[in-house]
């Protein structure tokens, strides 16, 4: 149920990022309040998340799989340019994260 709620909470955020876009700079009305939805929601679902989720791990996979999503959605979407280094840099975020949790999963010593 609670990784539920952070899968929740990354979508309903890439959501009100994706706003921020079609808001044209808070001059058109919709996506601009969205913005604002969806971002309440999702600090909402992520809040839950966190009654039983470990907060290092659950802001890394927040954060970095909002931002590899965003960054998805901005050259499928937007037509934005791919190069190496935009790749790479993406992967080494997927790389953080999956260390971050063997790190965390590992055996204290």
């Amino acid at each position: 149920m609670h990784w539920a709620l952070l899968i929740t909470a990354i979508v309903l955020e890439v959501a009100g990022t994706t706003c921020m876009k079609f808001s044209d700079g808070f001059t058109r009305t919709l996506p601009s309040v969205l913005i604002f939805v969806f971002y309440g929601l999702s600090f909402t679902a992520f809040t839950f998340a966190l009654k039983k989720l470990d907060l290092s791990l659950s802001y890394a996979i927040w954060a970095g799989a909002g931002t590899v999503l965003i960054a998805a959605i901005g050259v499928i979407w937007f037509k934005e340019p791919v190069s190496a280094l935009k790749v790479g840099s993406v992967l080494l975020i997927v790389i953080g994260i999956v260390g971050l949790n063997i790190s965390l999963r590992a055996p204290v010593s």
